[in-house]
């Protein structure tokens, strides 16, 4: 039983809570807020012994072992840092930081400390993910990637009315690319690994954030071709396209639905089972990794992560976003 504290008080985290309980080998103990107020509430609904709202006391407690953040992007590099430096395990949601000098801050953390960190990305831990990579090699030489994920913002519709809430807020490091492409980007690079050259186009919004995108990946032979979107939205299925057959999954965020079609015009299905709660496999998979000794994923590694944010981070630079997070 590994011992929990959670920072973040918000749907995310109760989501992950209530994913994490289905492993049985999750305990929660522990909540940071910044207000008293929040953690009694959030203590409250979920039965933790222990609340914080100061955020040393917090890292330094010996009430847990690791520890979930799921705080506005902006400030992940900080609150993980710092527990990690007391010895806490950190999984952390995505993206993992808002940008690669952040990122690399919290792998060297990682490192010196000899504790686990990972990214929570969870389609990438999810039986249909390995699926996927369990039978690339019948598609034949691969020669397109192809997803998307275009989802309406709720929150767009206050922001057209004059109100900035956080999704639409570059001091949080948000915005679509981070919010929603990371979830095309980072199985692109677990799949087939860091392209040699990146091009990005987007629409920046005036508060400061891009609304859309699209990313064309070069690889030596095949190009991965991205769309996003917190402004529109999109029903396309994913697709990684081979000489042999092409591979489609109904959602690349979260693959439900994975089958082969071959150029004879038959359909391998090669849909696994799976649980409602998906966010069970990347709790599952972090908690391995602790009671096993290891300190890193093999598919939500280090380097996997470090790899999708270069490349926001180039497709940034192009397009011209710049979070408050790249001054200091």
């Amino acid at each position: 039983m590994i011992r929990f504290g959670v920072i973040g008080t918000n749907w995310i985290t109760e989501a992950f809570i209530q994913a994490a309980q289905e492993t049985g080998e999750f305990a929660l103990t522990a909540v940071y807020s910044r207000t008293e107020e929040k953690a009694a509430e959030f203590a409250g609904k979920f039965d933790i012994p222990h609340r914080f709202t100061d955020l040393a006391a917090f890292a330094a407690s010996d009430t847990f072992d690791a520890v979930y953040i799921a705080s506005p992007n902006s400030l992940h590099a900080e609150y993980a840092v710092l527990c990690m430096q007391q010895g806490k395990h950190v999984l952390c949601e995505k993206p993992a930081a808002s940008n690669t000098a952040e990122l690399t801050a919290m792998v060297e953390a990682a490192r010196a400390n000899k504790v686990v960190f990972m990214e929570a990305l969870k389609s990438t831990l999810m039986p249909n993910f390995q699926a996927v990579q369990e039978n690339l090699h019948k598609l034949g030489p691969i020669r397109r990637y192809s997803a998307g994920y275009c989802q309406y913002s709720s929150r767009y519709d206050a922001y057209k009315q004059g109100t900035v809430l956080n999704a639409f807020n570059p001091i949080f490091s948000n915005g679509s690319m981070m919010d929603l492409g990371v979830y095309c980007i980072y199985p692109c690079v677990v799949l087939f690994g860091a392209p040699s050259k990146v091009q990005a186009t987007g629409v920046l919004l005036d508060s400061g954030v891009d609304g859309e995108g699209s990313l064309l990946l070069s690889y030596e032979s095949m190009d991965a071709v991205i769309q996003h979107s917190k402004i529109s939205s999109s029903y396309q299925p994913a697709e990684i396209q081979g000489e042999h057959a092409t591979m489609i999954i109904d959602r690349i965020n979260e693959p439900g639905r994975v089958e082969i079609r071959y150029r004879d015009g038959s359909v391998e299905d090669l849909t696994r089972p799976q649980g409602e709660r998906t966010m069970r496999y990347e709790a599952a998979e972090f908690i391995r990794l602790i009671q096993a000794g290891e300190l890193e994923s093999a598919t939500n590694s280090h380097a996997a992560s470090l790899a999708a944010m270069a490349i926001m981070d180039e497709a940034r630079r192009q397009i011209g976003l710049v979070f408050p997070a790249d001054r200091k």
